[in-house]
């Protein structure tokens, strides 16, 4: 797309300031003006509309498309599961998010392929493996297959879901491969899990020495370790070691959320997959005693979030959706507008999810300089926020100035 005008929209920018009436244009990729122009340019008349930031997601899985037992259970293919993963790249762009951080999952074959425009797709930031210990939350083998077999179900370039650690030495190895495969930050699972059979919410796994390690290896690389952590004795031995962000943070305290805040240590909660576990534990591909882990984390979840702003936390937004039921990303701001103010979801889903991706300024933003990322919404999300949890109210996305869907 050449130079253009968006006219006529609602403007929210991402900043939290109330909505307004602008013009925009975009060169090149990027937002050069707001405000009437004279420049020359395609005029697209969005009256009526209202217009975000593309949205932001810090916190998908891409490479977990797929029923998930089935999928580590060798019952998939390798074309189904890369057909899974591409329908939910194009079905996270379809849903106006046109930035994600993949927290585990996918290889980095899939970053490019999304990149080099094969595949339409959000632009992914990808933690590439998940770093886990021996028997902790992120392995999926049976209790029968040993641990150095679990890598054979990966897919290279299309999908790996985790990496096993016993010790130091072994996470270190192991944050270097992954950085080989081109991971551009890392996560470590420091605490049990809800979609586990290995362990339970209470359990902590690693060490603050063996996180540190990671932390160390990410800091050569001028990066951050986000880390799984539901209780609060992983949480603080993750801050003790040096992480920059916290998924999740289900059973979060006032004196642990002060250490966050006092650390800068950011916060992501993710209630969307609490709502599709409880509701839909089938369609994910998940056995139903999942259903019963996640019985009563909602509750804590929606205290944690409470806690964690009066602490001063910064907190992002992330849905955490699995499975082949990906489509309705947009649930995670509805659900979180209940939970706060609407404008405060789409904050944390934009200005506050760049930051935390260090792309602060960059995308998230409606201001000159910034990425040509935008998204009309038929209706305003503010008044409606159950607009942000279907897709097809997302009437027209542009993603890096180009227009990437279009249902006017």
């Amino acid at each position: 797309m050449g130079p253009a005008h968006v006219v006529g929209a609602t403007v929210i920018d991402g900043s939290g300031r109330d909505p307004g009436n602008l013009d925009i244009t975009i060169e090149n990729g990027r937002i050069t003006q707001l405000g009437a122009s004279s420049a020359h340019g395609e005029r697209l008349d969005a009256g009526g509309l209202t217009m975000t930031p593309g949205l932001i997601d810090a916190h998908v899985h891409l490479g977990v498309s797929s029923p998930i037992q089935p999928h580590f259970s060798f019952q998939i293919s390798a074309a189904e599961i890369a057909a899974d993963i591409f329908a939910t790249a194009g079905a996270t762009l379809d849903a106006g998010f046109t930035t994600v951080r993949d927290t585990g999952g996918i290889d980095g074959g899939v970053v490019t392929a999304i990149a080099k425009g094969k595949v339409r797709g959000p632009r992914v930031l990808s933690c590439g493996p998940v770093q886990c210990q021996i028997g902790g939350h992120g392995y999926y083998g049976a209790e029968w297959e040993p641990t150095e077999l679990w890598s054979s179900h990966h897919i290279p370039g299309l999908c790996a879901l985790s990496m096993m650690a016993g010790n130091a030495d072994e996470l270190r190895h192991n944050v270097r491969e992954a950085f080989r495969r081109g991971a551009s930050f890392l996560k470590l699972c420091v605490t049990g899990g809800v979609v586990g059979a290995h362990d339970r919410l209470t359990d902590t796994q690693f060490t603050v020495e063996e996180i540190a390690v990671a932390v160390q290896e990410a800091a050569a690389r001028n990066t951050y370790v986000t880390v799984h952590a539901h209780n609060n004795e992983g949480i603080r031995n993750a801050i003790e070691a040096g992480v920059r962000c916290v998924e999740h943070g289900t059973s979060l305290d006032e004196s642990t959320a002060a250490l966050m805040a006092a650390r800068e240590v950011a916060l992501v909660p993710t209630f969307a997959v609490v709502e599709q576990v409880l509701h839909d534990t089938a369609g994910a591909g998940l056995a139903e005693s999942t259903r019963d882990r996640a019985k009563g984390v909602r509750e804590q979840m929606t205290k944690a979030l409470a806690v964690a702003k009066h602490a001063g936390v910064r907190i992002g937004l992330g849905s955490d959706l699995i499975g082949p039921a990906q489509d309705r990303r947009g649930r995670e701001l509805s659900l979180r507008a209940a939970l706060e103010t609407p404008m405060e979801a789409l904050v944390a889903a934009t200005r506050t999810n760049a930051e935390i991706l260090g792309l602060s300024g960059q995308v998230g933003v409606i201001t000159p300089g910034a990425q040509a990322d935008l998204v009309l919404w038929n209706g305003n999300p503010l008044e409606d926020p159950e607009l942000f949890s279907d897709p097809t109210n997302a009437v027209l996305v542009i993603q890096a100035g180009e227009i990437v869907k279009d249902l006017r």
